[in-house]
């Protein structure tokens, strides 16, 4: 019943804006979930951060880029967090 005929010029573009703002957002939580897998955690941390990720995945993944991400053990001989 829809398509793109209808909706215009404006809706295509703001189709298609969505679409990459969509993307983006499954890319980065996707990312995180990887990065959370990778790598090693202290006490609970890891579980936490998976379970706040997969429950609340756009506050998770700012809160784990923003603070997570400083509470992995960094790998010896690395030198990176």
């Amino acid at each position: 019943m829809h398509d793109f005929a209808m909706m215009g010029a404006v809706g295509v573009a703001a189709f298609f804006v969505f679409a990459l703002i969509a993307t983006a957002a499954l890319a980065l939580w996707l990312w995180a979930l990887v990065d959370i897998l990778k790598h090693e955690f202290t006490g609970s941390n890891k579980i936490i951060w998976l379970l706040l990720v997969l429950a609340v995945p756009l506050i998770g993944v700012i809160l784990y880029y923003l603070i997570g991400r400083e509470q992995r053990i960094s790998e010896s001989g690395s030198g990176k967090p």
